[in-house]
């Protein structure tokens, strides 16, 4: 059972601090009681099983425009020069009302998959803009994208990414026809 899971990660502090004084005057404030949201440990203990990385993890801000977040990576990225990696944990496609719940085999579904390649041809050509105006990609991304919270991460890495930068896809695939496993890598 997932409420089972433990990850005890150490926070750190300073680099909380650095990340509040890198996205001033926005103001951030610390928070050390809520502990890691699924969407940070179920992702990082896969990649750092013995949770010996420290870990600072942003709230997103849903009452805010998609720029916002796509700026709010911008202000992160020179926090990569000095050794942070920036991750953005959620699903280019995640649609909880078309997932196949009935455990068997689902194909994705047709709309996903033209909305997924649709946005991997604007990743690969580095057209960030277009993707931080999704609401403007029709209706494919309106059934991918029913709510952005799951879509929102993707736009902190780009603006964290640096012009010119490669894009690469290192995990793919479609989970229950509606449910995007697609990795995003910049740089």
């Amino acid at each position: 059972e997932l409420y089972q899971v433990q990850y005890p990660a150490p926070g750190a502090p300073t680099l909380a601090r650095r990340v509040q004084d890198v996205l001033a005057p926005l103001v951030v404030t610390a928070d050390a009681t809520w502990g890691l949201d699924h969407g940070t440990w179920s992702v990082l203990l896969h990649v750092y099983p013995e949770a010996d990385i420290p870990i600072v993890q942003l709230s997103i801000d849903a009452t805010k425009p998609a720029a916002f977040h796509f700026e709010t990576g911008r202000q992160l990225a020179p926090l990569r020069d000095e050794g942070i990696l920036i991750v953005g944990s959620g699903n280019l496609v995640h649609n909880l009302r078309t997932y196949a719940w009935n455990r068997q085999p689902q194909a994705p579904y047709e709309w996903a998959v033209r909305f997924e390649s649709a946005a991997r041809a604007l990743l690969l050509a580095g057209d960030f803009e277009s993707l931080v105006d999704y609401e403007t990609l029709g209706p494919d991304a309106a059934l991918s994208i029913p709510s952005p919270d799951h879509y929102l991460p993707l736009l902190y890495v780009l603006g964290a990414g640096l012009p010119g930068e490669a894009v690469r896809f290192p995990v793919e695939g479609i989970e229950g026809g509606s449910i995007s496993m697609l990795a995003v890598q910049v740089g």
